[in-house]
């Protein structure tokens, strides 16, 4: 097995949860903002969480939910971009007001990485902003830095679950797959790891906790703390480890080793 030299985030619903309580009341905030009756429910929000990208769901939604019987007006559909312009303001609003957190074990694995020479990076559907706003507001002024590639939808067009943007960061950082460990939390991010060859593992949420993530190295509740350590849901790795795991560095390396 190759040594791990890094670790690549999906920022989405993996860093912190962020699509029900942030990403979702920001689109109703900006439909209400421009005049639109739309409202995305929690259980509509995940179903629209099938499809990858921001400017990509609400074309879906106006396709599929709004005018699935004809074309959609042009007019409507050339507003998209600016709907999410004025939906980003509203999520990041909500991020400077401390709104949005990190997820269990997030910030003390990014910090024990850091501190054992592990690479860092980003690779994310979301927009270069976004990923930089939330790492901003949850992790320090500097924290964009700890990351050497932030990987978003500003460099790949190709949304999860297409392996390109995992594919781009292997290419910029230089790396085999099997020298990186990833990180996600849908059926749409593993597949795209799948494709680019990383291993992964898979902190599940209320929007994904049903998927299938046999393929995963481990499918966890999240990463877990010390003192609150998480359930292992399932995973290729988990007869290979307790029933509740802290995920350290070290925990990486013992999957990687088999």
């Amino acid at each position: 097995m190759s040594e791990i030299k890094a670790l690549l985030f999906d920022v989405d619903g993996t860093l912190a949860d962020t699509e029900r309580d942030g990403h979702r009341i920001a689109f109703n905030r900006a439909f209400a903002q421009v005049g639109l009756d739309w409202e995305w429910t929690d259980e509509l929000y995940g179903r629209l969480l099938e499809i990858s990208g921001g400017k990509e769901r609400m074309t879906h939604y106006l396709r599929h939910y709004i005018h699935p019987d004809s074309e959609p007006p042009q007019e409507l559909l050339a507003l998209i971009p600016d709907l999410h312009a004025i939906k980003n303001r509203f999520y990041w609003e909500m991020l400077d007001k401390g709104e949005i957190g990190l997820r269990p074990g997030v910030a003390r694995l990014l910090t024990e990485a850091r501190e054992q020479g592990l690479r860092l990076a980003i690779a994310t559907t979301t927009t270069g902003d976004n990923v930089r706003s939330l790492l901003r507001n949850t992790l320090g002024a500097d924290a964009e830095h700890w990351f050497e590639l932030i990987a978003s939808a500003d460099e790949v067009a190709n949304k999860k679950p297409s392996p390109a943007v995992y594919e781009y960061c292997l290419m910029r950082l230089g790396l085999a797959p099997t020298e990186c460990i990833a990180f996600e939390d849908s059926e749409n991010g593993m597949a795209a790891t799948r494709g680019a060859g990383i291993p992964v593992i898979v902190t599940v949420n209320g929007y994904t906790q049903d998927g299938d993530y046999r393929d995963a190295e481990l499918m966890l509740e999240n990463l877990g703390e010390p003192e609150a350590p998480a359930r292992v849901l399932g995973g290729r790795a988990a007869g290979r480890v307790s029933s509740s795991v802290c995920v350290d560095v070290g925990l990486l390396r013992k999957l990687r080793a088999g």
